[in-house]
């Protein structure tokens, strides 16, 4: 039978979420970071004999969804491999024709790929529908074991306090979250797989990486403010909306803004 959250993304417009203004600071933002992993990772391969090229950069997309990610990297002519649980995502992935090597499976279980396979692992979907420790848990050590040593992880959240204010205070559904358990008295989210989607809190992502012993390099907001003024993003004339851009990138590593943003991506060094 569809799970419940294959039937969402049977419906749910990946490829336009992130072309839409408040997508576009996610993903920009996203891309920046991953470069600058990539650049690390080519600055300390400059030192060998060998030439180091963009094909020999691997990159493993997990939860790929329709491969905003994955064709943009591979079209940059880096070595680009997708898994997707949904196959209505991995059948739109497919069609576009990229070199992007695309495969159905879960981020529980990346059992086809030997250890330390890949120099970058993004997990930007997998986190937001895990809703066990022990399953976050597993995602994140199949993520650091095909993963090789002084490779990166990068790690996207849904946030907590974004749930809180847009779904409870803004959709007026704050009473009803504290007396049906959806939110804790100190305002945390619970979610259950029927809800579709995680919150977390920065201590939450904290806590993963303690458990598994996982080394931060940033931790930072992908979108800061961007989904809470859409209409005003939407609005904007091109040259605002750079400007906007400018202010996010400035400030999106702040780690007092940090916990207010719609995602975070947490940068691990393997």
């Amino acid at each position: 039978m569809m799970t419940e959250l294959e039937k969402h993304y049977n419906k749910f417009n990946e490829d336009k979420r992130l072309t839409r203004r408040r997508g576009q600071v996610e993903f920009i933002t996203s891309l920046k970071y991953i470069h600058e992993c990539i650049d690390m990772l080519l600055e300390s391969q400059s030192k060998s004999e060998k030439e180091i090229t963009n094909q020999d950069i691997k990159i493993l997309d997990v939860g790929a969804g329709t491969g905003r990610y994955s064709i943009q990297l591979s079209e940059e002519g880096y070595d680009v491999t997708a898994i997707e649980l949904v196959k209505y995502n991995l059948g739109i992935l497919k069609s576009k024709g990229s070199n992007v090597k695309a495969y159905q499976g879960t981020a529980l279980n990346l059992s086809r790929f030997a250890d330390e396979s890949f120099d970058i692992t993004l997990v930007f979907g997998p986190m937001y529908h895990l809703y066990t420790l022990e399953d976050k848990l597993k995602a994140l050590s199949e993520a650091r074991r095909v993963t090789k040593k002084g490779g990166y992880l990068l790690i996207a959240y849904y946030m907590n306090e974004y749930g809180v204010l847009t779904h409870g205070f803004i959709d007026g559904q704050i009473k009803e979250s504290l007396a049906s358990g959806k939110l804790t008295e100190d305002f945390h989210c619970i979610a259950e797989p029927e809800d579709l989607y995680e919150r977390v809190r920065t201590e939450d992502i904290n806590d993963l990486n303690k458990r598994l012993g996982l080394k931060r390099v940033k931790l930072i907001a992908a979108d800061g403010a961007a989904h809470y003024i859409r209409q005003t993003l939407n609005s904007m004339d091109e040259e605002t909306f750079q400007l906007f851009l400018k202010y996010h990138l400035s400030t999106c590593e702040r780690q007092d803004l940090i916990g207010a943003s719609t995602h975070t991506l947490d940068i691990i060094k393997v």
